[in-house]
C-alpha cells in the first residue's frame, strides 16, 4: 500500500477501497485462466479509467481488490465498472 497523497488541482486524497466480490452460491470456478482474464482486464481498466488497482488477490470462489480512485469516483462505480468489464471478457 502506498502513502502518497495524490494530488489534483483542487484537492488531495489518500483513499483506498477494499473490495471482495464472492462468485455467486461460492463456488470454486476460478481456475488460472480466468484469473489471467481478470489480471489483464484490470490492467485495460486502469488505462482507461482513473482507477488504480494496487493489488489483486484470486482464490477459488472470490477476488479481492485494493484499489485507490480520484474522490470524484464513487466506489459503487468502482464496482459497476470492474463487474461489467470482466463480465463481458470472461
Amino acid at each position: 500500500m502506498r502513502d502518497v497523497v495524490e494530488k489534483a488541482s483542487h484537492c488531495g486524497w489518500q483513499i483506498h477501497y477494499h473490495i471482495v466480490f464472492p462468485v455467486k452460491y461460492r463456488r470454486g470456478l476460478l481456475d488460472d485462466a480466468v484469473v489471467k482474464i481478470i489480471m489483464m482486464t484490470a490492467k485495460a481498466i486502469e488505462d482507461r479509467y482513473d482507477i488504480e488497482f494496487e493489488q489483486i488477490g484470486c482464490d477459488e470462489d472470490h477476488v479481492h481488490i485494493l484499489c485507490t480512485a480520484h474522490p470524484k469516483i464513487a466506489p459503487g462505480q468502482i464496482v459497476r465498472v470492474f463487474k461489467s468489464i470482466t463480465a463481458r471478457e470472461l
